[in-house]
């Protein structure tokens, strides 16, 4: 017995794919942080939901709307659909939580928020 005969191959495939996915997505949600500009909301575990989320929304959308097989993030398209998914919900990410634009500064067209640069901060020095 080599431990295999245990798991079924239906639980075998399934797991092959959620650590594709992940893997993937980790991928195309680094790539799509790299290619917005700015500062980016979030650590490592957001970037990894958004690159998951990105993998289900862009391969999920080509594989619904175009008649074919299955796309899967280990594909050429599919990697790039992933990573336009990620970079979808990055820009929803920060237009929502007003990275972009503010409100009640002026009337007319929204204006687009500065980052503003932190002060470098001095190490303190102690005299015995």
């Amino acid at each position: 017995m080599d431990g295999n005969e245990f798991m079924p191959e239906v639980a075998r495939q399934w797991a092959n794919d959620v650590l594709v996915w992940i893997g993937f997505g980790t991928l195309a949600g680094l790539l799509a942080k790299a290619i917005m500009p700015g500062r980016d909301p979030g650590g490592a575990v957001a970037t990894l939901a958004m690159g998951i989320g990105g993998v289900v929304i862009g391969c999920g959308s080509v594989t619904y709307f175009l008649d074919g097989p299955r796309v899967t993030p280990i594909s050429p398209i599919g990697f790039l659909t992933a990573t336009a998914g990620a970079f979808v919900l990055l820009f929803f990410y920060r237009l929502l939580s007003g990275r972009f634009f503010r409100e009640g500064e002026r009337t007319g067209a929204p204006h687009i928020r500065r980052y503003a640069r932190r002060a470098p901060t001095r190490a303190a020095h102690y005299e015995d």
